[in-house]
């Protein structure tokens, strides 16, 4: 693939050109030691390393086109272009847009963002709409989905860089994707990586307390989840037989309604159980294998849902999704046979069973809401102890880390506190942040809690304690697969791991 090295330049306002734009560019990517001969090098400034540094290296593998905020280097080469711009970060999404031919100006688009339940959320939405008919394409974090072929999402990062957003997109404009479902996180946004997606619905679960190394501040962080409502735009059309509808899908009952409603220039179709919404949830009734509830939609219609999934938090899930499906006039008996046989999302809430006489749950729970809405799910199907499992990333948010101690001592029997994912940071320390919440919430070490170093050990203390009708929750890592410490990524799957050491203790695979 290459584009006119012109026509790619088109795209974006240069505070500077140095060279002759002339040629074709190949490829276009961030990091140095993917440039082939022909590519673009975009030099982004990152939290740990700067892009700008690496603007030889990349002119040593061939790069045709550097793009960059600071000047020119002194030495530049006469055969190549340096475009000097105002925002790299921004530029590299635009560029990669253009390189892959703006594939979202042909498909319809709907992000969804979110603290909690944006996989689950993102997964429904394809689903109603796939069993409307629709041709669908899906990014989330667990996984991709183009049409019938889907793979998994093993890169740890749910929004991926403006380079690889833009292929996978024009991978789905090239299948003949009529709609686009793209999980779209906070970071994400603010670190431009959505930049040149052009989307026509934002829908939003909730916004609570995440990825503050980010954006340092709770009011930055939902300022960028903001971002997404901002970027509908009601006044555009596209090249397509009907034109999608525009609306940005909120929830009434979390704190973020009434934030998020300035940043909105589409119509706003609201959901919730307990507030006043267009598309509400009566008569619920949850049950340890699912749930059922009536949704009403502002037409009047009233259909019963069933879903597999449990919990309260999920009802809200399901109700974003129908409220996207009513904005495309889906037929509700479509969409109850849809969330009827919605098969769940790997790792949300997963049941492992080897035989033993405890239940075991493998959630993704990583923040102090959503491990509250985890342990709040299975505290009422629980006849005995609720036994938690769980850490909290290194090089990530600490603030949480206190606050997740003290939802375990506020809502759990017992705790392991132990590894998610430490990466450079020193393990022991983590747990003693995440212990220090737990302490200040009345509970002593030993006593009602431990701190185990090592993910493994962690969960075989969990096991070797569990006691008949005690439930363990495994939370954290979900689907992921992987574990990084230090810089390595070593393989890893929570439900591989739980099966494991329950055959250690003799219980074995049905």
């Amino acid at each position: 693939m290459a584009i006119e090295l012109a026509g790619l330049l088109a795209a974006v306002t240069p505070i500077e050109v140095v060279g002759v734009p002339a040629g074709s560019v190949s490829a276009i990517t961030y990091n140095s030691g993917e440039v082939a001969p022909g590519a673009c090098f975009v030099a982004v400034r990152g939290r740990k390393s700067d892009g700008h540094a690496y603007i030889a290296d990349a002119l040593q593998r061939g790069a045709t086109l550097i793009v960059g905020e600071d000047p020119a280097p002194a030495d530049f080469p006469v055969d190549r272009v340096y475009l000097r711009v105002a925002d790299s970060r921004r530029d590299l999404g635009t560029l990669s847009a253009a390189f892959y031919g703006h594939p979202t100006q042909h498909m319809e688009v709907i992000g969804v963002t979110g603290t909690d339940g944006k996989t689950t959320t993102t997964n429904l939405i394809d689903a109603l709409l796939s069993a409307a008919g629709k041709r669908t394409g899906l990014m989330s974090t667990v996984d991709f989905k183009i049409g019938e072929r889907r793979w998994p999402n093993n890169s740890r990062f749910t929004t991926l860089e403006a380079p690889e957003v833009q292929e996978v997109l024009a991978q789905m404009r090239a299948a003949g994707v009529e709609t686009a479902i793209v999980e779209t996180t906070s970071s994400g946004l603010a670190l431009r990586r959505v930049e040149g997606v052009q989307y026509d619905m934002a829908v939003v679960t909730n916004i609570t307390s995440e990825h503050l190394e980010v954006h340092g501040t709770l009011e930055n962080y939902r300022r960028a989840k903001a971002m997404l409502c901002e970027a509908v735009d009601p006044t555009r059309t596209k090249p397509l037989s009907s034109q999608p509808p525009h609306a940005c899908v909120l929830n009434a009952d979390d704190s973020s309604f009434e934030y998020l409603q300035p940043f909105c220039n589409a119509p706003i179709l609201s959901y919730g159980i307990e507030s006043a919404a267009d598309v509400r949830a009566e008569d619920l009734v949850l049950e340890p294998t699912g749930t059922q509830f009536r949704a009403c939609f502002p037409d009047g219609t009233r259909l019963a849902v069933r879903t597999p999934l449990v919990a309260r938090f999920n009802v809200s899930n399901c109700l974003a999704a129908l409220a996207v499906g009513y904005l495309h006039g889906l037929a509700p008996d479509a969409m109850a046979g849809a969330m009827e046989h919605f098969s769940g999302v790997s790792g949300r809430m997963e049941r492992v069973d080897a035989g033993q006489p405890f239940i075991v749950v493998v959630d993704y729970a990583h923040t102090a809401d959503s491990l509250a809405k985890a342990l709040g799910a299975l505290r009422p199907v629980t006849a005995g102890r609720l036994i938690v499992v769980f850490g909290s990333a290194g090089d990530r948010d600490r603030v949480k880390r206190p606050e997740m101690g003290a939802v375990a001592a506020q809502m759990a029997d017992f705790a392991v506190i132990t590894d998610e994912d430490p990466r450079e940071e020193d393990a022991a320390s983590i747990l003693r942040e995440i212990a220090a919440g737990a302490e200040k919430a009345g509970w002593k070490e030993g006593q009602q809690f431990v701190c185990i170093v090592g993910r493994r050990d962690g969960i075989a203390a969990a096991f070797r304690r569990a006691q008949p009708d005690d439930t363990v929750l495994l939370a954290g890592k979900g689907h992921e697969q992987s574990i990084i410490i230090g810089r390595v990524k070593t393989p890893w799957d929570d439900r591989t791991v739980a099966r494991e050491e329950l055959a250690v203790l003799g219980y074995g695979a049905r």
